[in-house]
């Protein structure tokens, strides 16, 4: 079950409101957070009733050495934990990929163990371990049992994020905060839903079929004619935009319709002008995770030049392989992480702060821009291909290495050509000149921001703002609309990309 489903929105979501409000009007806080930890253990267990019972031993364990690490303060507990909660990731997510590797590198034949992924494992993963940090450092907020479960297992966020901490929810889980501004928190909600629906039904998914007929043909070992190939990537870039933000909104617009406010974790990253801002922008949570638990405790920017550079492509080698068990999500990963050394390198240059001091602040924003969403898509290919030698062979394409005479043209490979080209150009004006949902729906406080302001768009031609009135209500009613006609005509419901990693 996943939040686009007709599954979710006509069975699961209704039910589940009418039991928060009931118990919100006799003002039963327990039973409130029973009541949702209820509902988040069914709606995981939609998806694989087995998993549910790993989960539910990762929450027993991890809760019973938070017990035991806030009265001993043990760092050999802690490292415990931590091994154990990383060994658990490591053999159902990369037991596989180590087991393939091996034996293609000893050339002996090593039976693979065939373990299915448990959804979310990654996230809770996370999660947890920074609960048992935050509870070696005696940085803890107040927590029981049965917090300390919804913080885990909260459904909105269960499933591919935001890596929320401790102190970002636990907090929350108070009459008060399930009470206040009530009417105001299940408007804003029930409209970043509604737009999170919309991103992904309509965008993220009517834009894949054009993804999808270049990177499979690469995949299958032919050649992309050049204009296929780009159309193909950039497609492919506005799609897993689409469908993140997509998630992003939902997920923030579900927790909010029960009072909660989750961290933000998506914000505009395509109008950064730089490497650095779009790791500041894009999957917020993951990005402070890794610096807080992998580049900080390495010594992060305080190991002199070639150890910085050293930390650097280490955290972004791991980001990717986090990401998923392939060598395509490593070379991911090294390709950002030399672009966040060759980011760092330019802006500390005097060459390149004498080049942005003479050029136009948009002509330099332009070509900032420019640059770094070339070195976006050039890394989305190799996220996105199967194969390594499809992304290849995707790169090849698009510059023009490739020989692809003895194929059909780009009109014959990419559907609705004719009209995909100003699709693509209509979607590079959405998520650059318009406000994003944050933005459409920020006097109204959804989310707990815990990133700094980043900047408006390039060029500020869209400065509209969303409020609880009819006309809005009835153009977002004409979008869920539009988003559930869709879901009916979709043969195959497609789920959000994060929630295979």
């Amino acid at each position: 079950m996943v939040f686009s489903s007709l599954e979710f929105i006509y069975l699961f979501l209704p039910p589940v409101l009418i039991g928060f409000l009931c118990l919100r009007a006799m003002r039963m806080q327990t039973a409130i957070i029973w009541w949702l930890i209820m509902a988040s253990l069914v709606f995981y267990m939609c998806w694989s009733p087995k998993h549910l019972i790993l989960l539910l031993l990762s929450v027993g364990f991890n809760y019973l050495l938070h017990l035991y690490l806030k009265t001993s303060r043990s760092k050999a507990a802690l490292t415990f934990g931590v091994v154990v909660n990383l060994a658990m990731l490591g053999v159902f997510k990369y037991a596989d990929f180590f087991i393939g590797n091996l034996g293609a590198l000893t050339g002996v034949e090593i039976a693979e163990l065939g373990l299915v992924l448990p959804l979310a494992i990654s996230f809770y993963t996370f999660q947890q371990i920074s609960f048992l940090r935050d509870t070696y450092q005696d940085k803890l907020v107040n927590c029981d049992f049965k917090k300390y479960v919804l913080f885990v297992t909260f459904f909105p966020q269960l499933i591919a994020g935001p890596i929320v901490m401790q102190r970002d929810t636990i907090p929350q889980f108070t009459m008060n905060n399930f009470s206040n501004r009530y009417l105001t928190n299940i408007m804003t909600g029930a409209t970043l839903f509604a737009i999170g629906l919309f991103k992904k039904i309509v965008l993220a998914d009517g834009i894949a079929p054009i993804a999808n007929a270049a990177f499979n043909l690469a995949d299958q070992g032919t050649n992309v004619p050049l204009e296929a190939a780009w159309l193909g990537a950039v497609a492919y870039t506005f799609q897993i935009y689409f469908d993140f933000s997509g998630y992003c909104d939902m997920a923030l617009g579900l927790a909010l319709m029960f009072g909660i406010r989750l961290p933000i974790n998506f914000n505009s990253p395509y109008r950064s002008l730089s490497i650095v801002e779009f790791w500041r922008r894009w999957h917020i949570t993951l990005s402070r995770f890794l610096r807080d638990y992998l580049y900080i405790p390495m010594g992060g920017n305080k190991s002199g030049l070639l150890g910085t550079r050293g930390n650097l492509a280490i955290t972004m080698l791991l980001g990717g392989l986090w990401h998923g068990a392939g060598w395509n999500f490593i070379i991911w990963g090294g390709l950002h992480g030399g672009y966040l050394m060759i980011n760092h390198i330019w802006s500390g240059s005097s060459f390149g702060n004498s080049f942005r001091a003479i050029i136009h602040p948009y002509v330099y924003a332009i070509f900032a821009w420019s640059i770094t969403m070339l070195a976006v898509i050039v890394a989305w290919v190799f996220f996105r291909a199967e194969t390594f030698n499809g992304a290849t062979l995707m790169l090849q394409s698009m510059f023009g290495f490739a020989d692809y005479l003895s194929i059909n043209t780009w009109q014959d490979i990419i559907p609705d050509s004719g009209i995909a080209p100003y699709f693509l150009l209509a979607m590079t004006a959405i998520v650059v000149f318009f406000p994003n949902s944050i933005e459409f729906t920020q006097r109204y406080k959804p989310v707990l921001d815990t990133t700094k302001e980043l900047g408006k768009p390039l060029f500020e031609f869209f400065q509209f703002k969303w409020s609880p009135t009819p006309s809005w209500s009835v153009a977002l009613s004409a979008i869920v609309f539009v988003s559930i006609i869709q879901i009916y005509r979709l043969n195959d419901l497609t789920e959000f990309i994060y929630f295979n990693f």
